[in-house]
């Protein structure tokens, strides 16, 4: 799956994210929790939520809207 949304376990922000994604009606992504890994916790620990389009290496950094969620996914081929 292109579309993989790193996150924590117990994070209010996560949580507001996928109401953004939901409210968008986003196509299907992977959620990848960071907590027990060390490399991803050293790149994204400050920054999540982020949405990764892994086809282009394009992130979304939290806090996003629904028109910027909106603008991300039509510019991602993961979204098509």
């Amino acid at each position: 799956m292109a579309l993989i949304l790193y996150q924590r376990d117990h994070c209010h922000l996560c949580d507001q994210a996928l109401a953004v994604l939901a409210a968008v009606r986003a196509p299907a992504f992977e959620s990848v929790f960071i907590d027990d890994d060390d490399a991803l916790d050293a790149r994204y620990g400050l920054r999540v939520p982020v949405l990764r389009d892994d086809a282009t290496g394009s992130e979304l950094d939290w806090p996003f809207a629904e028109a910027r969620l909106r603008e991300f996914l039509l510019t991602s081929p993961a979204a098509t």
